[in-house]
């Protein structure tokens, strides 16, 4: 397959796409990361997801050393093609670092921001730090 279909995206200056990863079956967004083409890419060929990692400036397998992989479902371009979204099959049904089930687990009431979703396996656990 040509690679011709990655120049629709708009990449951002720096490389980058939003890519958002959306649980099938429950539509809840899990995460929100980022991509450039070779991450793009390679989610394409492997069926699970890929990013890149602006703080650590790297590739990064999801999943790598959690286990915890997105089988990519479905892949969608925003109109202005500069949002992917990514409908996935949550492996472990942990998608946060946090443990948590999706990153969202903050929720504005009463003028603060409380924490609403259990940590479902201690990180520790997960990552051994």
């Amino acid at each position: 397959m040509s690679d011709t279909w990655l120049n629709r995206v708009n990449w951002s200056d720096d490389g980058l796409v939003q890519a958002v990863a959306q649980e099938a079956g429950s539509n809840e967004v899990l995460m929100v990361a980022w991509m450039n083409r070779k991450a793009l890419k390679l989610t394409v060929e492997t069926g699970e997801a890929h990013y890149w990692s602006r703080s650590r400036k790297k590739l990064w397998h999801k999943g790598e050393e959690s286990g915890h992989v997105q089988k990519v479902r479905e892949i969608r371009l925003d109109c202005d093609g500069d949002v992917l979204l990514l409908t996935i099959e949550q492996v472990g049904g942990i998608a946060c670092h946090t443990g948590r089930h999706s990153c969202f687990f903050h929720k504005f009431e009463n003028g603060q921001w409380k924490v609403v979703d259990p940590v479902i396996k201690d990180p520790e656990q997960i990552y051994g730090r």
